[in-house]
C-alpha cells in the first residue's frame, strides 16, 4: 500500500488539473486561458521539483553574448537566481541560472510541436559562461546530449493538455530531429490522458535521461487511472535532483559599462 501512495495522490491531482483545465476553456480571452494553463503546469512542477529548483513564467532569459531567449512558457531556474527585475511579475534571468524550459500547449499538433522544438533548441544553444570557478574543489560536469558539459545543460520538455494521436506527434518529432544534432532535441513530450514520448535504447528498451545520437523515440501510453503525472513526477526527479551551478559571475553582464572612476586613494 505504501508504494502506491504517490500514485494515488497523483491520480487525484490529475483529475483536479483536468477539471481546472476544462474550466479555463470558458475564458473569453485567449491570453487569459493560456496563462491559466501555464499556471496549472507551474503549480504541479513546483510541487514535485527538488527544492533548489524553481518554476517561473513571464521571464526573459539573456546571455553574455547578447542573445535573448524566445518567449518560453515556463522556465526552471536555480532558486538562488538574482532578481534582475520583478516589474509587474516580469523577470530577467541570466542563462547560467537556467536548468530547463517547459513549453505548454492546449492541443499539440504538428505546427505547435515544431514551434516548441525550435524554442527548446535555441534556448539550449545559448552560452553559459559567466561562472566563477571554485578553487580547491573537484570540477563538476554533466553528461547529456552525447557531450560532457562543464555546466548543467538546459533541459527541454513539452507538456500538452491534448494532442493529435500520440503516434502522429512522434512521427512529426522524429522527422524534425533527423536533420538536427541531439543538442537541439527535446528531452520528452507529455500529453495528458494519452502518454508521453521519451528517448531510449533501441536494443534494450531502457529509457534515457536525455537524447543521444542513435537513440529511438519510444511512445509510452498512460495508464488510464494514473494519467501522465506519476511518470512526469519521476521524470522531473531524475532530471533535476542533480541540477547544479557554479557561483554566478555578473561582471560579464556589465560589459563595458563604466562603474565609476578613482578620485583618490590612500596608501598605508
Amino acid at each position: 500500500m505504501t508504494s502506491e501512495k504517490l500514485a494515488n495522490i497523483l491520480s487525484s491531482v490529475a483529475k483536479r488539473m483536468r477539471a481546472d483545465f476544462e474550466q479555463s476553456q470558458n475564458f473569453n480571452h485567449n491570453g487569459e486561458a493560456g496563462t491559466s494553463r501555464e499556471v496549472l503546469i507551474q503549480q504541479f512542477l513546483s510541487g514535485y521539483l527538488p527544492t533548489h529548483v524553481e518554476a517561473v513564467h513571464n521571464v526573459e532569459v539573456i546571455a553574455t553574448n547578447g542573445d535573448v531567449s524566445p518567449q518560453s512558457d515556463i522556465v526552471l531556474i536555480d532558486r538562488g537566481t538574482p532578481p534582475f527585475t520583478t516589474l509587474q511579475g516580469f523577470r530577467i534571468i541570466p542563462n547560467e541560472c537556467v536548468y530547463g524550459v517547459v513549453e505548454v500547449k492546449t492541443k499539440l499538433d504538428g505546427a505547435q510541436l515544431l514551434d516548441a522544438c525550435g524554442k527548446i533548441g535555441r534556448m539550449r544553444k545559448m552560452p553559459k559562461t559567466a561562472y566563477r570557478p571554485i578553487s580547491g574543489v573537484i570540477v563538476r560536469s554533466t553528461k547529456a546530449y552525447g557531450q560532457t558539459h562543464d555546466f548543467f545543460p538546459t533541459s527541454g520538455m513539452i507538456v500538452a493538455f491534448d494532442s493529435l494521436k500520440l503516434e502522429t506527434i512522434g512521427a512529426h518529432l522524429v522527422d524534425w530531429c533527423r536533420t538536427r544534432n541531439p543538442i537541439e532535441w527535446p528531452d520528452s513530450v507529455w500529453v495528458a490522458g494519452k502518454g508521453h514520448l521519451q528517448w531510449g535504447d533501441p536494443r534494450t528498451g531502457s529509457l534515457f535521461r536525455s537524447p543521444v545520437a542513435g537513440a529511438s523515440l519510444f511512445q509510452i501510453d498512460a495508464e488510464p487511472e494514473q494519467d501522465i503525472l506519476l511518470a512526469l513526477a519521476l521524470h522531473l526527479n531524475i532530471h533535476f535532483s542533480d541540477a547544479w551551478m557554479n557561483p554566478l559571475d555578473l561582471i560579464p553582464y556589465a560589459g563595458a559599462a563604466p562603474l565609476g572612476h578613482i578620485a583618490n586613494h590612500w596608501t598605508i
